[in-house]
């Protein structure tokens, strides 16, 4: 059985797998004589993603980058904007501004470079004319707490802003755009990656409408926001875009698994409901001793009023189910090195982790109920920090079974 400190090894081997400045100086070297008059970088690896580019590509008139707190870093040659995520705040809208008037100014002998990284939807909001930001974030605030996963959210996201859904496209035109994108959506599916800012959206606005009902969100919905969904769509063609996918999930487990000749890679997602995720975790104890690789987001409906994140979660369920048993280690974290708003990226159970729960004297069936992981894992001390990686692609699972 692997121990905590080659788990978490094993884990940073995925994580290097994804830095966006490797990724991005491999991309631009395929693409030879590029020379981009404005550089936008938006998400979580923003800050790597622009350093790398421009390091290689020759100076723009304009670079720009928005990203998350943990993530920020100065960067010559750019301007840096810190906003918030998951909820979006002021410093992202004044970002958003910025970012359309870059847009609305390109001509048709402009080249935009877009590096787009997960994060990016709640990092750059611009909502739609009537629509204040604390609308958006209160729907952000919904849409995040209902068990949606993230292409269902973006879909809804995307209706809502000036720059998703194809948005920086039509906002660009008639400049060309090429888009490097960083993956953090299983599948990657452009139009989900950063709620599809250089792709067409996921679902019309009826559809989005539909899906809303079914979830019991449509009556809390801000007016504003259920007045825009109520639209038809644009009938106006989306403009051609050069999209490139630089870096995904399955990328960091085919790196993992290079690493461990011994691994079996779990060719399905890890993705859906946590609890159902977490039935098939345990299910795997009964193919015996290995190690197994999986990737992949669940989804938390949140009943409670705890701090944790899906990640946790995930690890804490995991521990209930094997409550005990020994011969087995089990870590979920998030590539980007947080979980959740907690400053921990997941956790590394066992069959001891409720046992060290209850020996600081916390309940650990009432601290999920309460959607309160974090506080348990904190005190059995298998919280998985990390910091900040500077890329998301997101997350990455291992399973040890063994003596």
């Amino acid at each position: 059985m692997l121990s905590r400190k080659e788990m978490t090894a094993l884990f940073q081997i995925g994580v290097q797998a994804a830095k966006p400045a490797d990724a991005v100086h491999k991309a631009l070297a395929e693409l030879p004589d590029f020379a981009p008059t404005q550089v936008i970088a938006f998400g979580k690896a923003a800050c790597a993603m622009a350093g790398a580019a421009l390091e290689t590509l020759p100076k723009p008139r304009h670079a720009m980058v928005v990203t998350n707190p943990e993530n920020a870093a100065p960067l010559a040659g750019a301007e840096i904007f810190v906003a918030a995520h998951p909820v979006p705040d002021e410093q992202g809208l004044r970002a958003a501004c910025t970012v359309m008037t870059m847009l609305e100014k390109a001509d048709a002998g402009d080249s935009i470079l877009a590096l787009i990284s997960g994060g990016g939807s709640a990092l750059l909001p611009a909502p739609m004319p009537g629509l204040s930001l604390a609308d958006k974030a209160e729907v952000s605030r919904l849409l995040l707490g209902a068990g949606l996963d993230i292409t269902m959210m973006n879909a809804v996201r995307q209706h809502l802003s000036r720059l998703k859904g194809g948005g920086f496209l039509r906002m660009a035109s008639p400049a060309r755009v090429t888009a490097l994108i960083l993956s953090d959506v299983i599948g990657d599916d452009l139009r989900a990656i950063a709620s599809g800012p250089t792709a067409a959206p996921i679902l019309p606005r009826a559809d989005v409408v539909a899906l809303l009902r079914d979830a019991e969100l449509w009556e809390r919905l801000p007016t504003t926001a259920r007045t825009i969904l109520a639209r038809p769509d644009p009938d106006a063609d989306l403009p051609a875009a050069r999209n490139i996918l630089i870096g995904s999930n399955a990328k960091s487990l085919e790196a993992m698994a290079g690493a461990r000749q011994d691994a079996l890679r779990d060719p399905i997602p890890l993705v859906g409901d946590v609890n159902e995720a977490a039935q098939r975790v345990v299910a795997q104890l009964r193919n015996g001793p290995g190690l197994t690789l999986m990737g992949g987001e669940t989804t938390v409906r949140l009943r409670g009023t705890g701090r944790g994140g899906r990640n946790q979660e995930l690890a804490l369920r995991v521990a209930l189910a094997l409550d005990g048993q020994a011969g087995w280690r089990f870590l979920s974290a998030g590539t980007d090195g947080r979980d959740g708003p907690t400053e921990a990226a997941g956790a590394i159970v066992d069959g001891g982790t409720c046992a060290r729960i209850r020996a600081k004297g916390g309940d650990p069936v009432a601290l999920l109920a309460n959607n309160d992981s974090f506080a348990a894992l904190e005190g059995a001390g298998d919280l998985l920090i990390t910091g900040g990686t500077g890329t998301n692609v997101a997350d990455l699972q291992i399973l040890s079974v063994g003596k």
